[in-house]
């Protein structure tokens, strides 16, 4: 449904997208990951019209998207919330529906049934400065939604938003999904990229992989060791033989290794010589923050 081919965008001497070419297919949930600073805002603005591409091109079903032919309606939501405090959430929809050109009886109904599903129903004549960070994105994705869109352009819609309202969230974009839209989203969160059908690695300007989540970890090269300790500093664990990469998630390491029995007879050594009491330390499946740290690190799949 939606093709690049060698998209890129140069900003003088910075080249934020890098020949990315990317398929994405009717009725996929994709994810887009990476770094601050990967390119990831301003590929998704190419893939709306926004921003127009340096080189390359983006295909809606064949046809080139530099014209309005085979080109699906878009919904796009940015990143940062752009609606208007001063107004009511009502006077929003009603605003954002004149835009796309919908007469007051459509765009009424139609809010109806979005304002429902993102349970803003009992919110209309609240001014959108007095919505939660939460509310605000939802009634975003509400104005969003008003065009009956094929493609949902999502770029990091829950940041900074609380972990309720994250999975509330979520549950509309299956919803969604489920009715036939497909969604493109980018997510700081790791956990909501294993929740997409297909996940794309950005890293300065350039895709470094596209999987499957569950395959880019079978694809991670390491053992990952989880270590739960009396005492949190412990910064010499990357230098231990064996140790490719040690990070803090939470109350635990996460240590990246080649041998995991080698690598826990050295990390229960070392601990011991130092009189630090190990809570837990075991074997696990790598988390998709442990790929994102391997990729960002390395550019490599």
């Amino acid at each position: 449904m939606l093709e690049t081919k060698d998209l890129t965008k140069v900003f003088g001497r910075l080249t934020a997208v890098d020949r990315v070419n990317i398929r994405i297919e009717k009725g996929d949930i994709f994810g887009l990951v990476g770094p601050d600073g990967a390119g990831k805002t301003t590929l998704l603005r190419m893939l709306c019209g926004i921003v127009s591409p340096t080189g390359g091109k983006v295909f809606f079903g064949g046809h080139g998207g530099n014209g309005r032919k085979g080109r699906p309606v878009l919904g796009y939501m940015p990143q940062r919330f752009s609606l208007y405090g001063d107004l009511t959430v009502q006077e929003n929809i009603s605003f954002y529906g004149a835009l796309y050109g919908l007469d007051k009886e459509t765009t009424r109904r139609r809010s109806g049934e979005i304002l429902q599903l993102t349970g803003l129903s009992g919110f209309s004549n609240r001014l959108a400065d007095n919505l939660s960070g939460g509310m605000k994105q939802k009634l975003a994705l509400t104005c969003a939604l008003l065009a009956r869109p094929e493609v949902l352009i999502l770029d990091e819609p829950t940041f900074g938003v609380d972990p309720v309202y994250r999975k509330e969230f979520w549950k509309i974009l299956y919803q969604l999904n489920g009715e036939g839209i497909t969604i493109v989203v980018s997510t700081p969160y790791m956990d909501e990229a294993e929740l997409c059908q297909k996940v794309a690695f950005m890293n300065r300007g350039a895709i470094i992989s596209i999987d499957a989540p569950g395959n880019m970890k079978k694809k991670y090269p390491y053992k990952i060791l989880e270590l739960r300790a009396e005492t949190r500093d412990l910064d010499f664990l990357a230098s231990l033989p064996g140790v490719v990469e040690a990070g803090f998630y939470g109350d635990k390491y996460h240590l990246a290794v080649r041998e995991a029995g080698l690598a826990k007879a050295a990390i229960t050594a070392a601990l011991s010589e130092k009189n630090i009491r190990i809570i837990k330390l075991e074997e696990i499946l790598p988390a998709m923050e442990d790929v994102f740290v391997f990729l960002a690190g390395n550019e490599v799949v």
